[in-house]
């Protein structure tokens, strides 16, 4: 149990590891929605404990089951992004291995994660699909709405059901996410990112996207009219086109780094050539040609400084999903130097030397995303194995 508090409420809230769990009519999928994944990122916590509780009191059914989960309790508690160790940075499968299933858990977050996984097996064991796990998050700059998620085909069709900016390809930069080993099981699994840590709206918009997914995912009977207003209310929060983003670029910050980013950036701003960004080590860091600035980092804990971002043309969204219905991954393996990780078919091996020659936005097209670098190879995997697709082939969203 943790004391949460809201500084845009004003408010004190207490809550458990399960916030809230309603049990509705069998057959009905299950929806589960994370807040406070960081513990300075409190919106989520209020908007799924508000909306739970209008369910409740409106005595609205409920199809399936609907989770509302809390991620770093004692974050939350002591109002961090984290105490020893981002806990939205460490859900590698070995790494799991040795906290969960070894019981050796060396800090808190280690602890967390043991008792998120639990319950997330727990979910994955007992619930009915199709399975939905949705992140709720805030930014340290202001920003407009917007969703992050791996790049699967199964996750952007879910995803365009939303009239929000979408991201495509922070699973490449930002690893050990609990939204990637999620998607890795190839289940739906996206982020949304409500607003500014300590702004209002950054609650309200997180009540309306909880609002409009149980409608989407038909967790909540809605009529035709209401879903189309619940659909308006989510395309008026954002300022931003309602596109595809691909992310290019990430500024590392190092343990060592003096990292200061200059004040006045926003999300999805366009940026001229020749601005100055950030103060690094003493150095002003500056565009070097016109950007589109990502998530600027305005807080002490964090590792990446930002990110440049692009709009992906629909055309190569559409050539993406052709080229991965046919399997074009197959034939590259038959080229030297390109092979299989394991008999999963899931990860290429690319030798340094044939890599040069492939620019990663053709692996980007073929769904895969580069894991890791050594000195012989460039490893890069593939989500579209794993998706669970047939689960979610009787959804309405999935038929259109």
């Amino acid at each position: 149990m943790s004391l949460v508090h809201s500084i845009a409420l004003d408010e004190t809230l207490e809550v458990d590891r399960v916030i809230d769990h309603i049990q509705g009519i069998e057959g009905g999928p299950t929806v589960v929605f994370f807040g406070g994944v960081h513990g300075n990122e409190t919106a989520g916590v209020f908007a799924v404990k508000e909306m739970f509780q209008e369910i409740r009191s409106q005595k609205k059914p409920v199809n399936g089951e609907i989770y509302a989960v809390s991620g770093n309790l004692g974050a939350l508690q002591s109002r961090q992004r984290f105490q020893k160790e981002d806990l939205n940075r460490i859900w590698f499968p070995e790494r799991i291995e040795h906290i969960v299933k070894n019981k050796e858990a060396n800090h808190n977050e280690e602890e967390e994660l043991n008792h998120l996984y639990l319950l997330l097996e727990n979910i994955l064991d007992t619930g009915n699909p199709p399975f939905y796990f949705l992140d709720l998050h805030t930014t340290s700059s202001d920003t407009s709405p917007f969703m992050v998620l791996n790049d699967s085909l199964l996750n952007r069709k879910y995803a365009s059901n939303y009239p929000l900016p979408i991201i495509l390809g922070i699973e490449e930069y930002l690893k050990g996410a609990l939204l990637s080993y999620i998607n890795e099981l190839g289940y739906v699994s996206l982020g949304f990112e409500s607003g500014q840590h300590d702004d209002e709206k950054a609650v309200q918009n997180s009540i309306d996207f909880i609002r409009y997914s149980l409608a989407l995912t038909q967790s909540v009977n809605v009529s035709e009219k209401e879903y189309k207003q619940l659909k308006k209310t989510i395309l008026k929060s954002s300022t931003v086109p309602n596109k595809f983003y691909e992310i290019y670029h990430q500024h590392d910050i190092g343990p060592k780094n003096d990292f200061k980013m200059f004040p006045g950036f926003i999300n999805f701003q366009k940026i001229p050539k020749g601005v100055g960004l950030a103060v690094v080590d003493g150095v002003e860091l500056k565009t070097t040609r016109k950007r589109q600035i990502f998530m600027p980092l305005y807080q002490k804990q964090g590792n990446e400084g930002f990110y440049f971002i692009r709009p992906i043309p629909k055309i190569l969204l559409w050539l993406s999903k052709k080229l991965r219905g046919l399997k074009v991954d197959h034939i590259l393996v038959k080229l030297p130097g390109v092979q299989w990780e394991s008999d999963k078919k899931d990860t290429l091996m690319v030798d340094q030397k044939v890599a040069r020659f492939f620019a990663k936005s053709f692996l980007h097209l073929l769904g895969y995303r580069a894991r890791r670098f050594d000195r012989t190879h460039l490893i890069a995997k593939n989500r579209e194995r794993a998706s669970k697709s047939s689960e979610y082939a009787k959804t309405e969203w999935f038929r259109k």
